[in-house]
């Protein structure tokens, strides 16, 4: 696979540059580039499988160098120093990124990652998205979250999300209007990103939509009886907390 990197700083790009010489045999470095710029002109001249690409740079960021173009032919891996709402707004859309400084295991699951969705020959759709989910926030519209399984990734609206429930590394979503999606990444990591927009953690296991509880049932336990008809446990130590987000 031929790459791009693009990071204003020299000793970040000859870091990495190394780094995936030894690491990752299988990626050839085409390009570097210093700024936004520099980095749109290596883009159009050696049409890259896979763009390594900073965020926070002068002039132009990483996110207004992708608004900039018209297609994302290739894979993306953000490689930033942490800031927590460009993390939030990757997480959201199923992007990799790796914080400086870069971790050798990570940054080969990364690639490897985007080596077998490069195979698909597809339009990179999750920076597509990326760029969507960073306007409608700045329009304050409705979030929608993307979400990948084995066969597609799915870009889901928040409020359509009834329940989330999880089984060791996977996490189930039911959706209102009626099917379920399996994905592949445990719950806690959802439970962070959703928690800020209506979304309960009732029980290790479950995470539920605050607007599709529709009771509180004490019979043989604590359970939330939900919009679509399941009943989900409150664990013991959750119950405080949910009672206070119910207003109960």
């Amino acid at each position: 696979m031929k790459a791009v990197l693009i990071d204003d700083e020299p000793h970040n790009l000859s870091n990495l540059k190394s780094l995936l010489a030894t690491y990752c045999p299988q990626i050839e470095v085409c390009a570097v580039a210093k700024n936004a710029e520099e980095g749109k002109k290596a883009l159009y001249k050696y049409q890259p499988d896979l763009l390594f690409l900073d965020i926070q740079m002068p002039q132009q960021d990483g996110f207004e160098l992708l608004r900039s173009l018209t297609e994302y032919d290739f894979e993306v891996i953000f490689v930033t120093a942490y800031d927590q709402y460009a993390i939030k707004a990757m997480r959201f859309s199923a992007v990799d990124y790796l914080l400086k400084p870069v971790a050798i295991s990570e940054l080969q699951v990364a690639v490897e990652r985007a080596i077998k969705q490069r195979e698909l020959k597809i339009q990179n759709q999750q920076i597509g998205y990326l760029m969507k989910w960073l306007t409608s926030q700045a329009q304050k519209e409705e979030l929608q979250i993307a979400l990948s399984t084995l066969q597609e990734t799915r870009f889901v609206k928040t409020s359509e999300i009834i329940r989330c429930e999880s089984s060791n590394n996977y996490t189930t979503f039911f959706l209102n209007e009626g099917t379920t999606l399996v994905v592949s990444k445990p719950i806690y990591e959802y439970d962070d990103l959703l928690s800020s927009h209506g979304f309960l953690r009732c029980h290790q296991s479950h995470l539920v939509n605050k607007s599709f509880i529709k009771s509180w049932k004490k019979e043989y336990g604590d359970f939330l009886q939900l919009a679509d008809g399941s009943q989900v446990p409150v664990s013991r130590g959750k119950k405080d907390t949910i009672k206070r987000a119910l207003n109960l």
